[in-house]
């Protein structure tokens, strides 16, 4: 076990966890308080916009935010931690965290922050990784906000920020944990048919879904995303939205041509109420949307 305190590893994004923590309270008291850098053109675009704090609005901020995963989760914990406990109006948007929050109040408490690509500098392998995968969660939640609104879902922005979210932990482990992170994703890319619960027990000590379960909790983020959140309840519609988008994501970032796919285009067809034809069709427009649009260009126009 590593015999550094929380404490020094965060002040110094250079000295990483080397070994697994003893257990799932050590790991969640520890991101509980560690630093979350956040990408570099995020940091970028918030200081631009706090040399023009005056002008700023809510809109301009999400714009910012909402493409990255680590700063959307920064903001709706700091929302969450300062909400009174059993207060009715839980915020589960961005744009309504930062009303809610104030402008002036969120420049204040997020000064300017330290980037992924700094932090993990002397890491390559880990700061690969962890690009790949905010990159799958983008799509994780792109596919998701598709599945909700074919389906009619009142809650499809919660589903969308869900599966955006999803994998945060995982990413928390890239951030702080760098060599076991790799030593996870080596095994897997050794071993296809390893799962991911297996490696993580052996590699880090725990499931990463439970300390992502735990974090929220911890953090008061909104109970309907942390519910939507949780694999176990995989037979709520919701629930299963998010977990066949994550699914999807995964499978599909190097292709379409995963053999994992026909099941998994058989399991969102009947969640979409569709024939498989018809829910892989609709796939490929929300992965290809600027191809679809210039399409229906053509077909518009008759060339």
């Amino acid at each position: 076990m590593t015999n550094l305190p929380s404490s020094e590893l965060i002040a110094n994004p250079g000295r990483h966890l080397t070994e697994p923590l003893s257990h799932i309270g050590a790991w969640t008291q520890f991101f509980l308080h560690a630093e979350i850098p956040v990408l570099a053109a995020t940091a970028k675009a918030l200081e631009d916009l706090r040399a023009i704090e005056d002008d700023v609005d809510a809109n301009m901020l999400t714009a910012v935010i909402q493409s990255d995963p680590l700063m959307t989760l920064k903001l709706l914990a700091r929302v969450a931690g300062v909400r009174r406990p059993g207060a009715a109006t839980q915020t589960e948007s961005i744009t309504t965290s930062l009303v809610l929050m104030g402008i002036a109040p969120f420049f204040r408490h997020f000064g300017p922050q330290r980037s992924i690509e700094d932090w993990l500098a002397d890491q390559p392998q880990a700061l690969e990784g962890l690009q790949q995968l905010l990159k799958r969660a983008e799509r994780a939640g792109q596919f998701a906000l598709g599945f909700a609104v074919h389906r009619g879902d009142t809650d499809a922005s919660v589903i969308h920020l869900a599966a955006f979210l999803h994998d945060f932990a995982e990413m928390l482990v890239w951030i702080h944990a760098p060599v076991l992170a790799v030593k996870i994703r080596d095994a897997q890319v050794a071993d296809a048919t390893l799962r991911s619960t297996v490696v993580q027990r052996e590699v880090l000590g725990i499931e990463v879904a439970d300390l992502r379960q735990s974090l929220m909790k911890l953090w008061r983020l909104p109970e309907l995303l942390i519910n939507i959140s949780d694999d176990r309840h995989a037979d709520w519609a919701n629930v299963r939205n998010v977990v066949l988008a994550v699914r999807l994501a995964r499978h599909t970032m190097q292709g379409w041509d995963n053999a994992a796919l026909p099941d998994d285009i058989e399991d969102i067809s009947r969640l979409l109420n569709a024939s498989p034809r018809v829910a892989l069709a609709f796939l490929h427009k929300i992965d290809h949307p600027v191809l679809e649009i210039a399409q229906l260009r053509i077909i518009n126009t008759g060339a």
